[in-house]
């Protein structure tokens, strides 16, 4: 790769970060930059080469949140925990399943997220009047860690939005605490992912870690920016975002 490609995967890489913090869905500026500028480069190594960069932003973007959003650790952790080992399955799973499969599902799933987000601009914005049971609440957290983890580690694009999703409409979190809750699952189902296909050889090291400055980078940003402006700025990107990946899906699967 020349110093235009390196400056490409960077910006990227950056971008990518402050999209994931705020809402998620990265891995679509991510990845498809990768097999533009390595158009030789397989599936999994791309996926791989993310999930460093991924990783390290869901991390710096979870160490900001913290500081200004409560944290309920004792769920979360293993929530994260369940996500990792999701992942982990999800990625050694990809050179067997069909991921065209997945695709026009994923794309249904965020027209109706589109819609619902819409039609019920209440949602995530204010709290929910009658806060759920901790029996619920760990039920979410641990179906939505082990769905959404093992989606990550097959596909991985816009797991931070169908988690900030889930936790807005069947836990009536308000979307910044969303946010935050999702950037430590998200964390776990990338570390869970990243350590599978590390040890099959399936990461460029060098490569990752220089897009992970970037990521770190878009990541802080993102997460102040999501926490300066509330919760209002988070629902506006998230359809700007969700619109955009229905948008890259069809094009993947139809062009």
């Amino acid at each position: 790769m020349d110093v235009a490609d390196w400056a490409v995967l960077l910006t990227a890489a950056t971008a990518a970060g402050w999209v994931d913090a705020v809402v998620g869905g990265g891995g679509l500026i991510i990845l498809p930059t990768l097999f533009v500028v390595m158009p030789g480069v397989a599936p999994q190594t791309a996926l791989g080469t993310n999930k460093i960069a991924a990783f390290s932003g869901t991390t710096a973007a979870v160490i900001t949140f913290a500081r200004k959003v409560p944290m309920q650790w004792k769920s979360l952790v293993p929530a994260a925990a369940l996500a990792g080992v999701a992942a982990a399955a999800g990625s050694a799973a990809v050179g067997l399943i069909d991921r065209d499969l997945f695709i026009p599902i994923v794309m249904v799933v965020l027209v109706a997220v589109a819609i619902f987000v819409t039609l019920r601009p209440s949602i995530g914005v204010t709290l929910a009047t009658h806060p759920p049971t901790r029996r619920k609440a760990l039920l979410v957290l641990g179906i939505s860690a082990g769905l959404i983890g093992l989606y990550d580690g097959l596909l991985g694009p816009g797991t931070g939005t169908f988690l900030i999703i889930s936790f807005a409409t069947l836990l009536g979190t308000e979307f910044v605490q969303a946010a935050a809750m999702a950037k430590v699952i998200n964390c776990g189902s990338n570390l869970g992912s990243l350590i599978f296909l590390g040890a099959t050889g399936h990461v460029l090291w060098a490569l990752g870690l220089a897009m992970a400055v970037g990521n770190v980078v878009g990541a802080v940003i993102g997460s102040r920016m999501a926490l300066a402006r509330g919760a209002e700025f988070v629902r506006v990107v998230l359809l700007v975002v969700v619109i955009g990946m229905v948008l890259r899906l069809g094009w993947q699967q139809f062009a």
